[in-house]
């Protein structure tokens, strides 16, 4: 580590990247092992509410504050059938349930995804099946959600118990469908043309939803990004956002390493915002296609993946420490920063699947994952701006030398507010922070949040909740446009400003 212990953040309001899309903030929930049974959706517990949903997990994920919610799936997509999940509970047919080889109830589906959206005031994002689904089944869905009452899907939805439209807005054209693991695989020209005429039979039905077209389902496979021009060359005046996915992981125990992983989240955004200037030009459009991170997290260490035909088993229950809430905290930075090309981003998942939340039939646990997301969510609104960072490096395996601090900024005029997000990625010094404003600086620090600690590996277990979480710390005024914080290792501070 290079010798310094200080570093210095400038700031300039009107220096501004983009609008931050308060769809940045969102979540994924997938019918896999415990994420909706026994997570979100547990009728016979004792904490469930009239809807058969867990009021301590509703509780938890409104601290959250998901803006959008993307369903069902995933690799469970390419294998549903959304008649499946409506009318009469006892009346929905139980499936084998291919993906990940368990037991489908379908007790839970798009009305009661649609009440759980409509308690947290998100979003919903629904997918449809392009793998072994039809287009025709693709228009009829959105007819079925968002189309008034006088047509065959439309009564079916009425006589459901929704006499009015659900309007959803954000659909997704299939799940990863460049993965050979991925039911009814394609290559890209064939899921393309599929999705072309399926995006076009779902606007017929409705025009104002838009479309995300699948992306690659990693930057680690052989097909990206030729893929993404495939698909975005064919789809392009149909589709308004182009996904894409990955999970972080800290596979050698390389922290040093694994804590500079934004230099590759911020590589996999360049790349493709590239990709979607190349075929915008290309094709002499005047239409604009963003990006949709629609799902990411960190997962390597639980790989349980087969769930031998059972109801709701165990699988991939993560069990998140320090360094992983870091590398999440950056990853929002990242998405701050890059909110010019990137409006939608989904955390993969919500509940008990590598999680932020996990449940026991008598309560829940807050993973250290949770709390930068929370942070980010309630703080990062209005504008994404600029900043200068002059920080000591540090040396990685991976990188080559890196800065020790990752940060991002946003500030919002209407509420005359601001946030400053900073990840020191050291793991023995403090550093001491000055944050410089260049123009109109604010008039104080109103507070200051930090997640922090000295083992990377420090973990929240039910036996002991508490080891990683927000600790408040007090603000003070800021004078001559100059505020000095400390700022520990191994740690996020978010500093809240106001006027």
């Amino acid at each position: 580590m290079n010798a310094g212990r200080s570093a210095r953040i400038a700031i300039d309001e009107e220096r501004v990247i983009g609008r931050i899309s308060p769809l940045l903030f969102g979540g994924f929930i997938e019918h896999m092992g415990r994420c909706v049974y026994r997570g979100i959706f547990d009728p016979g517990s004792a904490l469930a509410d009239e809807h058969g949903l867990r009021i301590d997990v509703v509780a938890a994920l409104r601290e959250l504050n998901p803006r959008i919610i993307r369903y069902p799936g995933g690799n469970f997509l390419s294998g549903y059938h959304w008649r499946d999940g409506v009318g009469p509970v006892a009346q929905r047919p139980r499936r084998r349930e291919l993906a990940w080889q368990s037991i489908e109830t379908n007790h839970f589906g798009t009305h009661e995804f649609i009440t759980l959206c409509r308690m947290l005031g998100a979003e919903p994002m629904l997918g449809v099946n392009l793998g072994t689904g039809t287009i025709e089944e693709a228009g009829a869905y959105v007819e079925y959600c968002n189309a008034p009452a006088g047509t065959l899907e439309a009564d079916r939805r009425v006589a459901n118990g929704a006499p009015e439209p659900f309007g959803v807005r954000y659909w997704c054209l299939g799940n990863e469908m460049d993965g050979p693991w991925q039911i009814g695989h394609m290559d890209a020209t064939a899921y393309a043309v599929k999705a072309r005429e399926a995006a076009k039979l779902m606007k017929w039905h409705d025009p104002s939803i838009r479309l995300t077209l699948c992306g690659s389902s990693s930057s680690h496979m052989p097909t990206y990004p030729e893929w993404d021009r495939i698909a975005l060359e064919i789809c392009w005046e149909y589709v308004d956002y182009l996904s894409l996915h990955f999970y972080a992981g800290n596979r050698d125990d390389d922290t040093d390493s694994y804590l500079a992983l934004a230099r590759q989240f911020e590589d996999h955004l360049d790349a493709l915002a590239g990709t979607l200037r190349y075929v915008k030009a290309k094709l002499r459009s005047r239409h604009d296609v963003y990006l949709s991170w629609d799902e990411w997290n960190v997962w390597y260490k639980d790989q349980t993946m087969q769930g031998g035909w059972q109801e709701a088993p165990h699988l991939i229950e993560e069990v998140y420490n320090l360094e992983d809430a870091l590398v999440v905290a950056q990853w929002l930075n990242v998405f701050l920063r890059r909110c010019d090309v990137l409006k939608m981003a989904c955390l993969a998942q919500l509940v008990n699947v590598i999680a932020p939340i996990l449940t026991r039939p008598d309560g829940i646990l807050r993973q250290s994952i949770f709390y930068p997301f929370a942070l980010f969510s309630r703080y990062a609104s209005g504008d994404s701006l600029d900043l200068l960072v002059q920080a000591p490096t540090y040396a990685t395996r991976m990188f080559g030398e890196q800065p020790l601090i990752d940060a991002a900024a946003s500030y919002d005029a209407g509420q005359g507010k601001g946030a400053i997000f900073i990840v020191h990625r050291g793991r023995t010094e403090p550093l001491t922070l000055d944050l410089e404003w260049q123009g109109r600086a604010p008039y104080r620090v109103a507070s200051i949040y930090q997640v922090s600690g000295s083992d990377p590996k420090a973990a929240n277990t039910f036996d002991t909740p508490d080891v990683i979480g927000i600790r408040p710390l007090p603000g003070a005024p800021v004078v001559d446009g100059r505020f000095r914080l400390q700022v520990p290792p191994l740690s996020l501070t978010v500093a809240v400003v106001e006027r």
